[in-house]
């Protein structure tokens, strides 16, 4: 067994099996919030990388074997995460960790089969969560291609409250206005700015902050005032007509398959005939061509120059990143790139690639969402986490469960921590943008957004 050196402040003692891209993006970002790791993979190659990378155990084996589980400590755990490449044994390693141990347990699975089956398999196998990331990663996609304006849509409350990502054009009535005077001529009425990026600087701004061109800029609101304001600022807000989809793999069925149902026409370019021949059976709705999808002259031929959309779904994110490009060239598409490993995060913000979905974040986060609720005390709930501009700005929804230091105090009263606003409050099925005197009280779902890191708590807002 590799071991790391340091002592941390206690946290769970989670144990994550499968080394792969989500298995490493958990160890990062979970070793980070003082939880006592163990990894478990059959590659040493990746154990001895990510054991020596961070403050993190390792072990090689298989991970569904009780007695490489019971040399991990399966029986003092708090969690084991499974998300190897095969659902079947991820599946297995839970099984085996809820009869051996007292742990909660989370799956990776992406088989349409069982995923269509999630619920029994949840309950029947007694798991706390069974997440799929091709089926995340197209919900994602999907909600893009509803506000095809957006550059990124994270949506709360169970849909009712978004925050949404735009870039401010050069021309725009935003520009060089303060979020004061936006107020007092009501053009940003019922939203709230809770985040600008301006040449790489994260602000959470206040009311005297003064846009300017190129600002990458969030906003909260309810579903409906989002798009109202969008379009007082001239932003068109209808869905796409139609799309074209590279590649027919799993992301690309359950894309299809959320797309088809809201009458937007979709077709799908994808090499493999047998592939083709049962997307056309599960997808009748589409059209499926079978050809090469980086072919530009096949692109041409299908219609790329008039698609309202266009997203690469291939399983190489070089090959991806050129699409978007060339139809950023050649259409005026909504392009959505989907980047499964590349770390070169730097230059493909300054690449032109319009919205750039990464699934092994987008995993991660629902499963940080749930560690840090189980860290957390019962006064409050984690129910959702996004990361925002690249990880570098957090935004979390809190069910407030019981009374606490929060509760029923104006906010302007909250000695509340700097780089954090407090966005939204969800009550009885009505969104509140928060002023100072409103209140918090039990049953509220509160949407904060943060510079800071870490929070599993409601009560960490406050200094």
């Amino acid at each position: 067994m590799f071991k790391s050196k340091s002592q941390k402040e206690k946290g769970l003692n989670i144990i994550i099996v499968g080394c792969g891209k989500v298995g490493a993006t958990l160890t990062e970002q979970l070793s980070k919030e003082s939880h006592d790791i163990t990894l478990i993979d059959k590659n040493s190659l990746k154990i001895q990388h990510l054991t020596n990378a961070y403050d993190v155990m390792g072990l090689t084996g298989n991970g569904a074997s009780y007695k490489v589980q019971m040399e991990a400590g399966i029986e003092s755990a708090d969690l084991l995460i499974a998300v190897t490449d095969s659902d079947e044994l991820n599946l297995l390693c839970c099984t085996v960790a809820k009869r051996v141990g007292n742990c909660a347990a989370i799956a990776r699975v992406r088989t349409p089969d069982y995923s269509e089956e999630s619920a029994y398999l949840r309950e029947k196998l007694g798991l706390a969560m069974i997440i799929n990331p091709e089926l995340a990663a197209a919900t994602e996609v999907a909600r893009l291609l509803y506000l095809p304006t957006a550059l990124e849509v994270n949506s709360f409350a169970h849909g009712q409250v978004e925050i949404i990502t735009f870039k401010l054009p050069k021309d725009n009535i935003l520009v060089k206005k303060t979020i004061a005077v936006l107020g007092k001529k009501k053009i940003s009425q019922n939203i709230l700015f809770c985040a600008v990026e301006r040449s790489g600087e994260i602000t959470i701004p206040s009311g005297t902050f003064r846009f300017a061109a190129d600002d990458i800029i969030s906003f909260i609101s309810s579903r409906e005032s989002s798009r109202n304001f969008l379009k007082k600022i001239g932003f068109d807000t209808k869905q796409v007509n139609s799309t074209m989809i590279i590649g027919g793999g799993k992301s690309a069925y359950y894309l299809a398959k959320q797309l088809l149902p809201m009458g937007i026409k979709v077709k799908i370019i994808e090499n493999d005939t047998i592939r083709c021949n049962e997307l056309s059976g599960l997808l009748p709705g589409a059209i499926i061509i079978n050809g090469d999808g980086t072919n530009e002259e096949l692109l041409m031929e299908e219609g790329i120059e008039y698609v309202e959309s266009f997203v690469p779904l291939t399983g190489i994110d070089e090959e991806n990143i050129l699409l978007t490009l060339f139809a950023r060239e050649i259409s005026n598409a909504k392009v959505i790139t989907k980047i499964n490993k590349i770390n070169f995060k730097g230059v493909i913000s300054n690449l032109d690639l319009g919205s750039v979905i990464y699934p092994k974040y987008i995993t991660a986060e629902a499963i940080i969402a749930y560690v840090r609720a189980k860290k957390a005390s019962m006064n409050s709930n984690i129910e959702t986490l996004y990361h925002m501009f690249n990880s570098r700005v957090e935004a979390i929804e809190f069910l407030v469960e019981e009374e606490s230091e929060v509760t029923n105090i104006p906010i302007m009263n909250m000695k509340l921590k700097k780089k954090l606003l407090l966005c939204c409050i969800y009550r009885k099925g009505r969104t509140i943008i928060p002023s100072g005197t409103d209140i918090i009280i039990p049953g509220d779902k509160v949407v904060i957004v943060t510079t800071h890191t870490g929070f599993d708590n409601i009560q960490d807002i406050l200094l």
